[in-house]
Order: C-alpha cells, then sequence, then structure tokens
C-alpha cells in the first residue's frame, strides 16, 4: 500500500479527467489509499466538489490537458508527484469511418494522446526525482488505454484510433524509461458504465446511451477501475504491471457480450 511503499514521506498522484467517472472514483481511492491527491479536470464546479468531498488530502486544480501551455504552468506549480494518472478522455461520435466527421477525430485525438503527452512530458521530471528519493522508491506513469486499442469495432474508427496512440506511448516509454526509477502501466479497461462516457459519445442521446449496456448482468463501474488503478500503484515499486484489461464477466472480447433478453 501508499503507506507501506513511502511511510517516510508523503506520497503525491495526480488525476487527469478527476471531475467525474473513473477520475473520481481513482481520486477518492487513492485517497484512501494515504496519497495527497490532486484532481486535474477542466469543470471547476464539478472537480471543486469532488476534492471537496474527499478533504484535506484532495487539491482540485482546473486543467484543459489539450493546452501544453496551461499544463506545463501547473507542472511548475508542483513540488513533488508520484504518480500520474493519466485519465482523462472520451469517445466523440459514433460514425462509420466513411461518414465520421473529422472534428470529432481531432479532438479525440487531442485529449486521449496528446493530452497524455503533455502531461507525461511535463511531470517526467519530478517523477523521476520522486523515484531517485531512495533506491526503493519509483515514480509512476499510468495510462488508461481501453479494450477499444487492440480490437476495431464498427463506428469505433475515431476512437481505436486514438486509444491505440495511448497504448503506443505507453509501450514506448517503458522502453525509453528502463533501468530509470519510473514505472509505466497501461490499464485497459472493457465495457464501463459510467454517468458521462456513452452519454458524451452519442451527444447527449440518453436513449443510445443506454442501449450500450442493454441486458448486460453488471458492466464493470467506475470504482471497478479504480480499484485495479489503486492496486497496480501500490505494488512494491520494482513491481510493474505493464498491461492489465479488465472486462465485466459478462464481456469475453469487444463483439463477444452476453446480454439477456
Amino acid at each position: 500500500m501508499a503507506g507501506q511503499q513511502g511511510q517516510q514521506r508523503e506520497q503525491v498522484a495526480v488525476v487527469t479527467g478527476a471531475s467525474s467517472g473513473i477520475g473520481a472514483a481513482t481520486a477518492r481511492r487513492l485517497a484512501a489509499e494515504g496519497f495527497r491527491v490532486v484532481l486535474v479536470a477542466r469543470r471547476a464546479e464539478r472537480i471543486e466538489e469532488v476534492a471537496k468531498e474527499i478533504g484535506a488530502a484532495a487539491t482540485a486544480q482546473v486543467l484543459d490537458v489539450t493546452d501544453r501551455t496551461a499544463v506545463a504552468a501547473f507542472a511548475a506549480s508542483l513540488d513533488r508527484v508520484d504518480v500520474l494518472v493519466n485519465n482523462a478522455g472520451g469517445a466523440f461520435g459514433a460514425e462509420s469511418v466513411a461518414d465520421g466527421d473529422p472534428e470529432d477525430w481531432r479532438r479525440m485525438y487531442e485529449v486521449n494522446v496528446l493530452g497524455v503527452l503533455h502531461m507525461t512530458q511535463a511531470l517526467l521530471p519530478a517523477l523521476r526525482a520522486a523515484g531517485g528519493d531512495g533506491a526503493d522508491g519509483a515514480g509512476t506513469v499510468l495510462v488508461l488505454s481501453s479494450t477499444a486499442a487492440f480490437t476495431p469495432y464498427e463506428g469505433g474508427g475515431g476512437y481505436v484510433a486514438a486509444k491505440a496512440g495511448a497504448h503506443a506511448i505507453a509501450g514506448t516509454l517503458r522502453l525509453e524509461l528502463v533501468g530509470e526509477p519510473v514505472r509505466v502501466i497501461e490499464i485497459a479497461p472493457g465495457m464501463v458504465r459510467t454517468d458521462e462516457f456513452a452519454l458524451t459519445r452519442f451527444g447527449g442521446d440518453a436513449a443510445k446511451a443506454a442501449s450500450v449496456y442493454a441486458g448486460v448482468d453488471e458492466p464493470l463501474t467506475a470504482e471497478d477501475v479504480a480499484d485495479t488503478i489503486a492496486w497496480t500503484v501500490t505494488r512494491p515499486p520494482h513491481v510493474n504491471v505493464d498491461l492489465l484489461v479488465v472486462r465485466p464477466r459478462a464481456q469475453a472480447a469487444q463483439h463477444r457480450i452476453a446480454r439477456k433478453p
């Protein structure tokens, strides 16, 4: 656990996209594990509510991860960072490749890929320094990708491409940092039911969003994924969980989902 890894120092975790869903659940869980958590998101009111709920262990920071200048300023304001959870992302649109809106594809690439790049580049010096605090220390970069990164599906071209990009960042970074006191973890969730993901993808169409989960016995929840994230980042510093795929029992693959009538 966090306290077992770093009894002599307070560990700091930065969680992006922390105003709702998996990000908010992860911030709550890491705070419970003993981390000081910096919650990052664009929506001031929402992120402040989550930070207030967590209490003294949480700090809210309004930030758009696609804004490189703002990310650099944010990084400069931190005194230390032990864990970076690159959770900010999203899917926009479900049209075919032939009919997809290039602007939707651009938005997905910017947040899912360039957002990860901006945050990782800006915080890597602090993560290296955290790992160098002691012989047993390690900074941690965690990338939340998706099973979509590995399996294309109709109507998912832009999201699949973006998450494949996030997967490529994690794998490449791990190779480039080998031998340094920084580990790189990738979590790839399958079907997760949150309040906003599908609703955002379908432009606020509640019926279409609900149809994604229709008949599925217990899709994953945000708390399920947060639990997985917390487990990986609280392993002993010499343990690197390269890639962990987590799905609900009802989903065997991207296209193989058990649905009740």
